[in-house]
């Protein structure tokens, strides 16, 4: 690294949010060097949330979801190029194309992708979509518009579930197919996971849990699909939404820990080499990640969240232009929300590193709770459905620690006063993945449930 930390050359290989708000962030931070950025797509970056909800919708045009520039970055842009390789030692990043970029300091903000339909002959087939990028969701918004029979999506997750929505919002007929036991159990457990599946069906969709698509079917059309219980279905539309992959593959002779799971870096988002001895002029940002949180065993979180990008974003760039006791560490605690199916669902810490919760406020039968979720006697996460003004007062009892179950607070009444098991599901069980990983990390449910007081 250079002696004068806001000079030089930075390269940023990953063009969307995150790259973006860590290259305005390394101008608001006074570095006055070359600033390159390097994306795969030809697009400036572009917004990813609206694309499975007010553009399936056809309330937004996905050439419209763009995001604005806090600032001016007298950037080099690099678009429509892919990463290739990386060289440490020689400090350049390789093109697909045949060219290099040097640099002095260098952040991977390659995201993931979505994970295709294993079958590659049926995922070519016309009607077989994915949804990530801004011509995926254009190309299946147009053909929503042309009024389906019937949609299949296959995995229940997050995106999967805002899909299906769209599909019903839109009067169009749904199947969804999900390996595990209910929609969102991989992110949120079992008992929100009940109630998704109850408002999938109550909003008409034909949910098929504990099965998996054994083959699309079609002569190069979709024209339907066949389930592992043996049973099948005609669809003009097949919406694959089985998680996502993370970017990693270029680094594959870099010599940094990248690999399926992510980059993993400190907490102050420095790449990790093969041997686990920290970089000092790479660093690691966003969904392709994976970093140590004290609240969470220091376990290692990846995390596909619009926040953490941007806050994990802003440590990076931060810690890239100043000198080691200015540094900071990323310790943001988890959050992100979804709309579907009528309910605002929002997070606050990690669901999945739980072994009980406790319905807090509200109802499951009315759709309107805050769920708190705890691991080894202390509050993890909290999940709010349509009851969001709560969710402050439990990030607090997360980033301290408190005791789980939480005393009455900001509780108005407990449906569920006795915690009861969360039943986090092995993600191997899930035809979807997680939002959030925690790297060798599942909880031990054999644990025996709290009694209440006699």
């Amino acid at each position: 690294m250079l002696g004068e930390p806001r000079d030089g050359r930075i390269v940023v290989v990953g063009a969307s949010l995150t790259g973006l708000r860590a290259a305005e962030t390394l101008r608001a931070e006074g570095f006055t060097g070359s600033l390159t950025l390097i994306g795969e797509e030809e697009h400036p970056p572009y917004d990813r949330p609206p694309l499975s909800k007010q553009v399936l919708l056809g309330k937004v045009p996905a050439v419209e979801t763009g995001l604005p520039q806090r600032r001016r970055l007298d950037a080099h842009w690099k678009l429509g190029v892919r990463a290739a390789g990386l060289d440490p030692v020689g400090k350049r990043v390789l093109l697909a194309d045949g060219a290099d970029v040097p640099f002095d300091r260098l952040l991977i903000a390659t995201g993931t992708r979505a994970r295709p339909w294993p079958n590659p002959d049926e995922a070519a087939m016309d009607g077989v979509f994915t949804l990530r990028t801004r011509e995926d969701a254009a190309g299946l918004a147009e053909r929503l518009d042309a009024g389906p029979r019937r949609v299949l999506v296959v995995g229940a997750g997050f995106t999967g579930s805002e899909i299906a929505s769209a599909c019903r919002e839109r009067g169009l007929e749904v199947t969804v197919a999900e390996r595990g036991p209910a929609p969102l159990v991989g992110a949120l457990g079992g008992t929100l996971g009940e109630l998704a599946a109850k408002l999938q069906r109550a909003h008409g969709v034909d949910l098929r849990c504990g099965v998996t698509v054994t083959a699309l079917e079609g002569n190069g059309r979709l024209t339907g699909a066949q389930f592992s219980d043996g049973t099948r279905i005609d669809a003009d539309i097949a919406v694959i939404a089985l998680g996502a992959v993370r970017n990693t593959e270029w680094l594959a002779e870099s010599g940094l820990a990248a690999g399926p799971r992510g980059v993993t870096c400190d907490a102050g988002c420095r790449a990790f080499d093969m041997y686990g001895i920290v970089t000092d002029d790479i660093f690691a940002a966003g969904d392709v990640a994976r970093f140590p949180h004290p609240l969470f065993e220091y376990q290692l979180l990846s995390l596909e969240h619009w926040g953490n990008a941007v806050a994990q974003a802003e440590v990076a760039a931060h810690n890239m232009v100043n000198p080691g006791p200015r540094r900071r560490p990323h310790l943001t605690v988890p959050a992100f929300w979804s709309s579907q199916f009528g309910l605002n669902i929002k997070s606050v810490g990690v669901p999945t590193f739980s072994d009980q919760v406790v319905i807090a406020q509200g109802s499951l039968k009315d759709a309107r709770l805050v769920a708190v979720y705890g691991y080894r006697g202390r509050v993890t996460a909290a999940v709010s459905v349509n009851q969001a003004r709560s969710l402050e007062y439990y990030q607090h009892l997360i980033e301290t620690a408190a005791p789980f179950p939480p005393a009455p607070g900001a509780a108005d009444q407990r449906e569920t006063p006795v915690p009861i098991p969360s039943d986090v599901p092995d993600p191997k069980v899930l035809s979807h993945g997680p939002t959030v990983a925690l790297t060798g990390h599942l909880p031990d449910r054999r644990l025996t449930v709290v009694q209440p007081a006699r």
